[in-house]
């Protein structure tokens, strides 16, 4: 991933999953180490999301590989205000969710997958191929 030139439909992909999941505000799309990609966010600031999300998505599978849990789906936070969950998307990516508390998780976790989807093939096309 080369940091995506035209985050376009990236954004209009994120767009639309916050348009059909009640209680979703802000999504970012990050680089596994952190770096934005695309952001569709009014309220946080996304290169601060982009970095913690990392972090917070690498202790993740580390305590998942170290507790056997398998390979690791998402990481969720639930604060008194706020959800966030982060979710792998392919090898190189995530995607960081913030919602309120009336987000509706099992909606959300209806609709990542084929969000997913999208992005990687968005992504994959945007990756110079291999020498």
């Amino acid at each position: 991933m080369s940091g995506t030139s035209h985050p376009g439909p990236l954004v209009e992909i994120m767009t639309a999953l916050r348009e059909r999941v009640m209680g979703v505000h802000d999504l970012v799309l990050s680089t596994g180490d952190g770096l934005l990609v695309a952001a569709d966010a009014a309220t946080v600031h996304p290169e601060s999301i982009a970095a913690l999300s990392a972090a917070t998505l690498s202790l993740g599978q580390r305590l998942a590989h170290e507790a056997e849990g398998g390979t690791l789906r998402d990481v969720t936070t639930r604060c008194a205000g706020r959800h966030v969950l982060i979710q792998a998307v392919g090898d190189r990516a995530l995607l960081t969710v913030l919602g309120d508390e009336g987000l509706d998780l099992a909606l959300l976790h209806l609709h990542m997958p084929a969000t997913v989807d999208q992005l990687v093939r968005i992504l994959d096309k945007d990756t110079p191929s291999a020498p």
